[in-house]
């Protein structure tokens, strides 16, 4: 019996093993040797399809916006509209632990990933913002989410291991808080309940809030 044809390499099978190592081994194992094992090839069959890992990052990117749904701009919502698409980038992002990092400092060129983008701009355009400011506020917006995804799938990777006493939860910071020094920590002690206050999708809509209500 003659075994079965091997699948050809594609793509989107690229994409398909570099999201499955990133979902099971989170985003620093990835590298090209190991989406080839994934694929159970060699790493230079790769090189037919990408030039090197900032493309697997591109195609990353790519892939999780495509799932990202956008809105007809409305100038009556436009910052409800700006806030539900980020939701879905954050979302996107921790389902996939570190994988926002593929986003830090890289131009999307991807075509999926422009097409968010657009139609961001789209909304802050149709909300009155000027071209140049609205395409900064991106730029900062989309910043802050990426670092907020990487914040939280750090903090849970370190939740995994018991020895990393810095992550600690909202009790406990009460406890040290409430031990500091009077003289030297007056507020931290008086208000620590609001410092430790709201869950992290909390302020991740406070702090998108605060940065679209300086715009417009």
């Amino acid at each position: 019996m003659s075994p079965a044809p091997r699948r050809p390499l594609t793509v989107d099978r690229i994409t398909d093993a570099a999201l499955q190592v990133v979902a099971t081994e989170g985003y620093d194992a990835l590298t090209i040797r190991r989406v080839a094992a994934v694929l159970g090839t060699g790493p230079s069959s790769l090189y037919a399809h990408i030039v090197n890992k900032d493309d697997i990052d591109d195609l990353l990117v790519g892939r999780l916006c495509a799932q990202v749904v956008l809105p007809e701009p409305d100038p009556a919502t436009w910052r409800t509209q700006i806030l539900d698409v980020y939701a879905q980038i954050r979302d996107q992002y921790l389902a996939y632990p570190g994988v926002s990092r593929a986003a830090l400092g890289m131009v999307p060129t991807n075509l999926a990933a422009l097409r968010v983008r657009e139609g961001l701009f789209a909304i802050l355009r149709a909300g009155g913002i000027e071209p140049r400011t609205a395409a900064w506020a991106l730029d900062a917006l989309s910043l802050y989410v990426s670092a907020y995804a990487l914040e939280q799938s750090l903090v849970r990777q370190r939740r995994e291991h018991p020895d990393d006493e810095w992550v600690v939860g909202r009790d406990e910071l009460l406890s040290r808080f409430a031990a500091l020094p009077a003289e030297t920590f007056p507020h931290t002690r008086r208000h620590a309940a609001e410092l430790t206050s709201g869950s992290g999708h909390d302020r991740f809509e406070f702090t998108l809030g605060l940065m679209l209500g300086n715009l417009g």
